[in-house]
């Protein structure tokens, strides 16, 4: 029986070992896995990074890539599936960049996960405990980070924090 909640949101800063807990309590959950990217490989050093975690899922997971339209994708899936959306920072970058806005797509993808019957694990960024960033675009991406993950955070049943690769607890299901 899968005791995954239908949406848990996994924080960390970068390189924090988040993704890869992500992985593993999907992989946990026994259902069919279905990673949903919103990566884009605008540079070497990108492409290689999405690389190494391509390598690292391996061959049993379905790709969706959706840099900008992660709720479309949810609308196929069913109860036999564990969605990885991965991750929500890159998914806001992509947005703000094509000048979209942040507040109604997030509504929207919380409105689309909410009628999914898959389990959804989303993987985002902590930015709020670095310095004020020096630009007014990145206090604004800083800011709209922040509002998202409360969002998600509020919306999801379970919510872990993770550094240096271990998983603190901040919100179990009830």
């Amino acid at each position: 029986m899968n005791t995954l909640p239908s949406l848990s949101l996994i924080l960390g800063g970068a390189s924090s070992g988040k993704s890869a807990y992500a992985e593993r309590l999907a992989l946990g959950a026994g259902l069919a896995p279905v990673y949903i990217a919103t990566a884009q490989a605008h540079d070497g050093e990108m492409a290689d990074k999405i690389t190494s975690h391509q390598a690292r899922r391996g061959a049993s997971w379905q790709l969706v890539e959706a840099p900008l339209a992660p709720a479309e994708a949810l609308r196929t899936l069913t109860a036999d599936h564990v969605v990885l959306l991965d991750c929500l920072t890159l998914w806001l970058s992509n947005l703000m960049e094509a000048n979209r806005v942040p507040e109604l797509e997030t509504a929207a993808l919380l409105a689309a996960i909410k009628a999914t019957p898959a389990r959804v694990i989303a993987v985002s960024n902590e930015l709020g405990l670095g310095l004020v960033p020096a630009t007014p675009l990145g206090r604004r991406f800083r800011e709209a980070q922040g509002i998202l993950n409360q969002q998600f955070a509020e919306a999801a049943c379970a919510v872990t924090f993770v550094a240096a690769g271990l998983p603190l607890f901040l919100k179990a299901p009830e």
